[in-house]
């Protein structure tokens, strides 16, 4: 069973700056790390691995130094890593960065599960992981807190996967035929750490680096020529002034007092 998932870098929570003169993130300079939902979605694929067999590839689309997040991947027990890196995909909105990742996961040819953390901290956007399914016709679930179940495909038969999505009032089972893809959520594990003896095999192993031209991609599907939307602006939101504070000397005259202050502020 081949087991595809996709990663993203991005800017260390603590040290996210905003230029502002673009009002784009700065990214130069910047620690960067996994995105964190992408760690759960990397220990599910290896955990699936134990379960079943097969082999899981890790892939991001980013810069150059984004191998560092992948090197950390095979550290962790993937298998294989792929860079997608052209300076063609800069500037990419969800629809363009899902169409480069699907042309990828197309060339891989083999992949039966392909699994995603469910959005990433620098978008939020959540549509990247249901975007690549689209653009593949493959089935697809998100905000996935459990795989039940799942049969690796056979000579007899397609292959099945059954998950467990969380919903804001409860959760749901489902059921897919392979290949499929999967967004989950942190409470479907606890991601390991990387041993030394990872760390060092990381190190010798190859990272493969595809371009534009590997994945056959569409000039105007990619970068922002593909991308129907575009960040003009990031801001950081004015901070909140403090409210005023109400004494007394008892509940009752707080009460009142609130009360009173309601009515000239003409919201009573």
């Amino acid at each position: 069973m081949h087991i595809l998932v996709c990663i993203k870098q991005v800017p260390a929570t603590t040290s996210v700056q905003i230029d502002p003169k673009t009002g784009t993130l700065k990214r130069e300079g910047v620690e960067s790390i996994i995105n964190p939902f992408d760690e759960y979605a990397i220990e599910e694929g290896i955990r699936l691995k134990e379960r079943v067999g097969g082999k899981v590839t890790v892939i991001t689309m980013g810069p150059p130094q984004a191998e560092s997040a992948l090197r950390e991947a095979l550290s962790r027990g993937c298998d294989d890593a792929i860079l997608v890196s052209d300076r063609s995909f800069a500037g990419a909105d969800t629809w363009a960065t899902s169409y480069t990742l699907a042309q990828s996961a197309k060339l891989l040819g083999d992949v039966d599960l392909i699994i995603c953390g469910k959005q990433a901290s620098d978008g939020d956007t959540a549509q990247v992981g249901p975007g690549v399914a689209e653009k593949m016709d493959i089935p697809h679930v998100a905000y996935v807190k459990k795989v039940i179940d799942i049969k690796p495909p056979q000579s007899n038969h397609q292959g099945t996967i059954n998950v467990e999505r969380m919903l804001e009032d409860g959760t749901d089972i489902l059921e897919m035929t392979l290949p499929a893809l999967i967004t989950v959520v942190k409470e479907i594990n606890t991601p390991r750490l990387p041993t030394l003896k990872g760390m060092m095999a990381a190190k010798k192993k190859q990272v493969l680096k595809w371009n534009k031209e590997t994945i056959a991609a569409e000039e105007d599907k990619i970068g922002l020529k593909g991308s129907p939307t575009q960040v003009m602006k990031i801001f950081y939101p004015p901070a909140r002034q403090g409210g005023e504070r109400i004494f007394g000397k008892d509940v009752t005259e707080m009460a009142q007092k609130l009360v009173e202050k309601l009515h000239s502020c003409g919201i009573l």
